[in-house]
């Protein structure tokens, strides 16, 4: 693989191998899309303090999500399953270089006692388990709780107010607090630390605190992305303070499209791309992207390089000085050559909806081999994911194949995928030739992977309960409130 090649340029990024391990913080956004941002183009420019980190860092104008949903292929209430042992989380392996881990924020692998994830790599966490959907009142349904570490602090909309009415949060700023506090007391320390900030705000029903209500042009929905960009813009500052900016690594993106079945009260923009979250369409997998490292990537830079929130994992090893895991394909590539060195990696982008490989990416050519977007009785009922861009033939209500003669689209002449090359043209013949290639690799590579959120009990349901039990023993319950999306991912 590529990322093989260049793996001993990319452990050269300091002045020399006894360089201390950079700070790692990822700040993954929930249904932000790529429009959301004044600097792809929003036109309401309200995200002045992401758009000064572009200015000083790289933005990435081609990077990925890895499913258009929020954790792949879930969807009911009862489901039992989550994270294996055997897979092996980005904080697991960074505690080999004496990183201290947290998450703040949304889990969502899982809530049984196996899928906490202080049982998988992080030392601390202030969040949930799942979504901030609700409010529910029987013992069937609980509301969803809100933990620190091992400790349940109480429940969404009851402990933890949620107005619906006016999408009145403190949650916000509760995140805010969590991570300024964590980074300050891991400066004091000495020790390199791993922060994974996955907040929500901006997921339906979506929500903003008291002072960011009303202020947005583009409503509530607006409100969430403002006060998401203060705060990322006080955390960025705080590090500047205490003067660790030049030895923290910054990665901001989101987990998919924006759900423009929820805009645009309650969704966001995809900018040109077509459709939004659940779909394969370009709007439902590329994401906004920023990276920054004072010192280290080049202000201002802009990437045309095909990335993907998988390569995440390659990099952050890179930053600490690790080695990849060498019993088990590795998806991700390591970025560094291409944000210290402005290299362009050559590498396609595959784009699963469910276990079904629907499209692939090479250069500007985009194949898809299936299209979908949703169910016909869905869209009779109002659910659209795709409103007002209906494309003959593209976006499809029943799950069209095309493996034969794929619809191919130059996403560079059409961002928005609205005009399929000619099946007769040498262009459409060439690019399909390389495409098929690179797709046989890439199924020869495939490892069939144990189905983990598939599994359903509602007997779990019934107890309303599975428990998160302490090393000191002490027992809370946890709701088992998954989620729920509109659709059934094919199978």
């Amino acid at each position: 693989m590529a990322s093989a090649a260049l793996r001993p340029l990319c452990l050269c990024w300091a002045l020399g191998a006894a360089a201390a391990a950079p700070n790692i913080l990822l700040l993954l956004m929930d249904d932000m899309g790529w429009g959301d941002l004044g600097v792809f183009g929003e036109p309401s420019k309200e995200t002045p303090n992401l758009d000064q980190m572009a200015a000083e860092g790289m933005l990435f104008l081609d990077f990925y999500a890895a499913s258009p949903l929020c954790s792949p292929s879930y969807t009911p209430q009862d489901i039992v399953g989550g994270i294996p042992d055997s897979e092996l989380l980005l904080p697991e392996l960074l505690k080999k270089a004496g990183y201290t881990n947290k998450i703040i924020g949304k889990w969502h692998l899982g809530h049984r006692p196996q899928f906490h994830p202080l049982r998988h790599g992080f030392d601390q966490w202030f969040g949930s388990p799942n979504c901030h959907f609700g409010p529910y009142d029987s013992r069937e349904r609980p509301n969803i709780p809100v933990y620190r570490d091992w400790e349940m602090l109480g429940r969404y909309y009851e402990d933890f107010k949620i107005d619906l009415k006016t999408g009145e949060a403190n949650l916000t700023q509760l995140y805010l607090q969590e991570a300024l506090d964590f980074i300050s007391k891991q400066q004091a320390s000495q020790q390199p630390f791993f922060l994974y900030w996955a907040i929500d705000a901006t997921h339906a029903p979506v929500y903003a605190s008291k002072q960011f209500l009303g202020t947005s042009q583009r409503g509530l929905y607006g409100d969430a992305v403002r006060e998401i960009d203060d705060s990322i813009g006080k955390i960025l500052k705080h590090l500047q303070q205490l003067g660790i900016s030049e030895n923290t690594f910054v990665f901001f993106t989101s987990d998919n499209g924006a759900a423009l079945i929820s805009a645009p009260k309650q969704g966001g923009s995809n900018g040109p791309f077509l459709c939004g979250k659940q779909t394969t369409f370009e709007g439902g997998m590329r994401e906004p992207a920023i990276a920054w490292w004072p010192g280290h990537i080049p202000a201002g830079g802009v990437s045309h390089q095909l990335g993907s929130v998988m390569d995440l994992f390659s990099t952050s090893l890179s930053l600490a000085g690790l080695q990849p895991p060498s019993d088990r394909q590795i998806d991700g590539i390591d970025l560094l050559p291409v944000l210290l060195q402005g290299k362009i990696i050559d590498r396609p982008i595959f784009y699963y909806r469910g276990n079904e490989l629907m499209a692939v990416r090479a250069g500007l050519y985009k194949a898809h081999y299936w299209t979908w977007s949703n169910s016909l009785e869905e869209h009779s009922k109002g659910i659209d994911f795709c409103p007002g861009q209906s494309v003959a033939g593209v976006t499809t209500h029943t799950q069209e194949e095309h493996t034969y003669l794929p619809l191919l689209f130059h996403l560079g002449r059409d961002p928005g995928e609205k005009y399929p090359l000619s099946f007769a043209s040498e262009e459409y013949q060439r690019a399909v030739e390389h495409i098929s290639g690179l797709l046989q690799q890439h199924r020869a590579t495939l490892v069939p992977g144990q189905p983990q959120l598939n599994v359903c009990d509602q007997a779990v349901m019934e107890i309303s309960s599975c428990l998160f039990i302490s090393t000191s023993r002490q027992i809370n319950s946890i709701s088992n409130s998954i989620c729920q999306e509109e659709e059934e991912l094919l199978e």
